[in-house]
């Protein structure tokens, strides 16, 4: 079983998709756009053609696990990811919160480590993002 995990945000939402026995990350990749529509349409064309069968959005609670801003747009996000899922495609594919906080600040320390700086770093953080995602995913599910 495939699964997709997304780190969704205004302007780029990173993409990770784990091989086909659900225990790595095997492809990373990231959607450039604003129109929440439009990423949510990617995202079902790209989890139909890779026969994904769950995908995780980040769900970025505060540190007391508290609810902001942030995370009540994914919540609103993984909802309409829901809708269209179910009004669009034939097979059904879970949608799942999952908490990720500190994933972007983790993110950004392996992309200093490996000394991706400016625009570089900017094009490939919220890949690395979701793959940090789907790796908690994953663990868990051992």
């Amino acid at each position: 079983m495939r699964i997709m995990a997304i780190d969704y945000g205004d302007a780029r939402t990173g993409v990770a998709v784990s091989d086909i026995s659900s225990t790595l990350v095997g492809d990373t990749f990231v959607i450039n756009g604003r129109k929440e529509n439009l990423v949510v349409q990617r995202i079902i064309d790209e989890a139909k053609e890779r026969s994904v069968q769950c995908i995780i959005v980040g769900y970025p609670k505060n540190m007391d696990g508290s609810i902001g801003h942030r995370a009540e747009k994914c919540e609103n996000f993984a909802g309409l990811l829901r809708t269209q899922i179910a009004e669009s495609l034939p097979q059904h594919i879970d949608v799942v919160l999952w908490d990720e906080r500190m994933t972007t600040k983790s993110a950004q320390r392996i992309l200093t480590d490996v000394g991706k700086f400016g625009k570089k770093r900017k094009e490939t953080i919220d890949a690395v993002a979701a793959s940090l995602i789907l790796e908690s995913y994953l663990g868990s599910l051992k």
